[in-house]
């Protein structure tokens, strides 16, 4: 359930509590539909998904004891403003999601921030929030002045009992939990002695832009950036941005991947499947007008993967052909048009694969290229492929496991992004 906060009380839903007091909510906007005193837009999210419940864990999948701590997280906003606002989300939560003070600053390096220009975070005029189990929430405006690109930390001091049982897996940045306390407002690195590489319950930072819009990037690992370069945001959305960036003053990109992520099965470790995600992870953002899809190749590959003991993170192998995933793009298609958004079609990368699993690659970018079903095409197969060997990456695009790119290739990506297409023409 998302509730942003209502103008007015009348017949609402009494549905969190924050301080002493519960606020009224009403039922969300469209995605497109501007905010009460004006139009916002995503200039930064991330999309959450499942951490496994059970014994013995791998320490892969072990979330950081945030109990009565502060939690600081690194985002940078691909479009700036003067008025912005926190997303916050309990999806997937077993208990609610308690947030004792919240606080945004520029970031100083590393976990320090700048404390002079920090500005402290409300919620229905209140700093701290308690949401339900499955609620998301906005926070409500804050008059920060968010520069594009440039880093900022979000700081969220929680509740005694708060445990994280959903995150965001690969960041690709480094993020701070404290000693035990409050340190929304310590601008010191030495209070946070905790790394981790996750994002937790931050699903959003949007801001005021009238005629702006929103790009969401959604996909798997190769749109999460996955072995891209840590705390250097070269994701291919991100090079996305900045280029958009050169030529364009009005436009956000937002990176909604997920590792491991499938099209047509969840996983207990990678998330929902896309087809199902969609609606929430890339419609339910403020300001999205066109989105990028790049998906399938974990559908293709994990068919064929041995079943493991334990923790298996790619059940169900589920079987797969190239026309199952076809009929998965056209309802992800409908979803979108639906909502008055446009969808691009990205081509699935080259990874080497077996005649078999090739087979399916080829026929689905053959329909993703020639149907006409998509609003447009990327295609990042063309812009990465080795032209002595088609079926495999560039070697200078090869992040090293000749399935995810490098830097270079993720560039290579943002830089195959028709613009015009962007734009509708």
């Amino acid at each position: 359930m998302k509730i942003p906060f209502a103008t007015t009380a009348a017949g609402a839903a009494l549905l969190v509590s924050i301080g002493a007091a519960t606020p009224a909510f009403a039922q969300p906007p469209a995605p497109q539909a501007a905010a009460a005193g004006g139009h916002w837009v995503t200039s930064w999210a991330t999309a959450l998904q499942s951490i496994p419940q059970r014994d013995a864990l791998p320490a892969l999948y072990r979330a950081p004891d945030v109990a009565g701590r502060t939690v600081r997280q690194i985002v940078y906003p691909t479009l700036g403003g003067d008025v912005a606002r926190v997303h916050i989300s309990n999806l997937y939560g077993r208990a609610p999601l308690v947030i004792e003070a919240m606080a945004i600053a520029p970031s100083a390096g590393g976990s320090a921030v700048s404390q002079a220009d920090s500005v402290r975070v409300t919620f229905g005029g209140r700093q701290s929030v308690s949401l339900p189990p499955g609620a998301e929430l906005d926070s409500d405006p804050i008059h920060i002045g968010l520069k594009q690109g440039a880093p900022y930390a979000i700081s969220s001091y929680m509740g005694a009992e708060q445990k994280v049982v959903a995150w965001h897996r690969v960041s690709s940045q480094v993020n701070y939990v404290s000693r035990p306390g409050d340190h929304v407002a310590d601008p010191s690195i030495g209070a946070f002695p905790v790394r981790f590489t996750q994002y937790a319950w931050v699903t959003g930072l949007a801001v005021e832009a009238p005629g702006a819009q929103t790009i969401a990037a959604i996909g798997d690992s190769i749109t999460d950036g996955m072995r891209s370069s840590l705390n250097a945001n070269r994701r291919w959305p991100d090079a996305l941005a900045r280029r958009i960036t050169r030529e364009r003053t009005n436009v956000a990109v937002i990176d909604l991947g997920i590792s491991g992520n499938r099209l047509l099965s969840d996983s207990p470790c990678y998330g929902e499947a896309l087809e199902r995600r969609f609606q929430r992870d890339a419609l339910g953002h403020v300001g999205v007008r066109t989105a990028v899809l790049l998906i399938g190749i974990n559908d293709i590959n994990f068919q064929a993967m041995p079943p493991r003991s334990g923790l298996d993170c790619d059940f169900p192998h589920t079987q797969v052909n190239a026309d199952d995933l076809i009929a998965g793009y056209r309802r992800v298609i409908a979803a979108a048009h639906a909502r008055g958004v446009r969808l691009l079609g990205a081509t699935i990368t080259p990874a080497e694969l077996p005649p078999e699993r090739e087979a399916i690659r080829s026929k689905v970018n053959q329909w993703i290229r020639t149907s006409g079903q998509f609003d447009g095409v990327v295609d990042f197969d063309a812009a990465l492929r080795d032209p002595a060997d088609p079926l495999r990456l560039r070697r200078d695009y090869d992040s090293g496991d000749h399935i995810h790119p490098s830097d270079a290739g993720y560039a290579a990506m943002a830089n195959a992004v028709p613009l015009a297409a962007i734009d509708g023409k």
